[in-house]
């Protein structure tokens, strides 16, 4: 049976690098549907949605402040 390296160092299937999962299904798209979050993983990952969107917020600004400045110099 092939061994599967797995770089996901939280999912419960994970064992010393490899997969221990019996079937393993990959999405192009999205990854490793297989992928099994540790219960303490689950609660690390939580993120205020709030915080987030203000971040992407202020990196558009920033942006639309570049585009701003390049168009001036035509």
């Amino acid at each position: 049976m092939p061994r599967i390296r797995c770089h996901y160092m939280d999912c419960v299937f994970v064992d010393e690098g490899y997969c221990s999962a019996a079937a393993v299904e990959l999405d192009p798209d999205t990854g490793c549907a297989t992928y099994s979050p540790t219960d303490g993983a689950a609660a690390e990952n939580d993120w205020n949605e709030e915080e987030e969107l203000d971040e992407w917020d202020d990196e558009e600004d920033e942006e639309d402040e570049l585009w701003e400045e390049d168009e001036d110099e035509f």
